[in-house]
């Protein structure tokens, strides 16, 4: 959500000073530093956390094997992301208007995209949880 909420402060920013069509605006590129420290902490202690996993459970010949498996999965999750992202601005942008994802981020709705991710994750995990229960 820190993500939605530096983008409503931008938008906001630029609707203040009618900045549309400017290329560029006078926010500096260090309000992103909270949002890219978190993400790295999480995936600096979640790689971490399988390494440790691997070596520790998984039998000798099969600990580089599950570490590739691993990395296989989280590109496979980048993937769905790029394809639910693609989904959503050809979906978002009709009848002439630009979608949440437009070229210009000025005129587009990140605002509304992100709350829509955080959303989408919060039913996958829940779907996720429900399923580990039913175990």
């Amino acid at each position: 959500m820190a993500a939605a909420t530096l983008e409503v402060v931008r938008l906001d920013y630029v609707k203040k000073h009618n900045l549309y069509d400017e290329e560029t605006i006078p926010m500096t590129i260090f309000w992103q530093v909270p949002q890219y420290f978190l993400i790295g902490c999480a995936e600096v202690f979640t790689f971490v956390g399988q390494l440790e996993f691997f070596y520790d459970q998984a039998p000798d010949a099969m600990r580089s094997l599950c570490s590739a498996l691993c990395l296989t999965m989280i590109a496979l999750g980048n993937y769905l992301s790029t394809a639910l992202v693609t989904v959503v601005a050809k979906m978002t942008a009709k009848n002439g208007k630009p979608g949440w994802i437009a070229d210009n981020l000025n005129e587009g709705h990140l605002d509304y995209f992100y709350p829509f991710f955080c959303g989408f994750e919060l039913v996958k995990f829940d779907c996720l949880c429900v399923h580990c229960k039913m175990m």
